[in-house]
């Protein structure tokens, strides 16, 4: 299976951002990929074109309506097989914060959907280790850490590296991870510094791709397209298709389990 988090406990770090590109370029070679929206802010959704949905046409009617995520799909550009956020996301860890069970829940429904073993599913998590980021990890094998090129960004990569060792130990399972640093500027020293940081602290699962800081990104949202589609020839769209032919070279995105040495790597 491949099922990936794409995690970060810190806000503005391009997490949807590399969601959304990463999901266009696996769509653009008929990789067919869903992607689902877990941030109550929905910003996936509306990098996706998709506005005002409401709490059944979201992913919260598979969690409050135990509504099929196979009815909740809308297929958007270039291809991508989405599962959409509304802002009633934000009632799920007041409604079952207490319901240890229902951090399995989006695991069951991927089983019943017959996702865990076909094409890639990414999951775009809000910044918060709550009910709804916790079955985004449940569900996963692999969790894609996208951090920006601060300071605060890297030691946040601590705490997630951390909160993921505890739930590989309870579990009884492994992550196959990665870290890539993104709004990454070549001309400031601090992102050098930044980036030779995380290869030290974190060696072997830095990603050698850097997303570099690039205005396409940041526009082609307000445009409901992803960067291949507003940019093609930018920096932004060749950094997120150099990330792509790296993740796929060790299986990141592919449809193996990956090995110990891989997860631990």
């Amino acid at each position: 299976m491949s099922v990936i988090a794409v995690f970060n406990q810190k806000g503005g770090v391009g997490k949807t951002t590399t969601t959304f590109n990463l999901v266009a370029a696996l769509a653009r070679l008929e990789r067919s990929p869903y992607a689902i929206d877990l941030d109550p802010q929905g910003h996936l959704t509306l990098a996706a074109g998709i506005k005002n949905l409401t709490g059944p046409e979201s992913v919260f009617g598979f969690f409050q309506q135990d509504i099929p995520l196979a009815q909740l799909v809308r297929t958007v550009e270039p291809g991508i097989r989405l599962v959409g956020a509304s802002l009633d996301l934000s009632k799920v860890d007041a409604l079952y914060g207490a319901d240890v069970s229902m951090t399995r829940r989006l695991r069951t429904g991927l089983e019943q959907a017959g996702w865990m073993s076909g094409p890639p599913v990414l999951i775009d998590c809000c910044p918060m280790l709550g009910v709804l980021t916790l079955n985004a990890l449940m569900a996963a094998d692999r969790v894609l850490i996208p951090v920006s090129a601060d300071y605060l960004s890297l030691q946040g990569v601590h705490r997630i590296n951390a909160a993921l060792d505890v739930l590989e130990r309870r579990g009884n399972r492994r992550f196959l991870r990665r870290v890539v640093i993104t709004r990454y500027d070549s001309r400031r020293k601090l992102s050098y510094r930044i980036y030779r940081d995380l290869l030290e602290a974190f060696p072997g699962i830095v990603c050698e791709t850097r997303v570099h800081e690039a205005v396409a990104l940041a526009e082609s949202p307000m445009h409901a397209k992803d960067i291949f589609a507003y940019a093609p020839s930018s920096q932004g769209a060749a950094d997120y298709r150099a990330l792509l032919q790296e993740l796929d070279a060790i299986g990141f995105l592919g449809d193996t389990q990956p090995s110990a040495a891989q997860a631990s790597a």
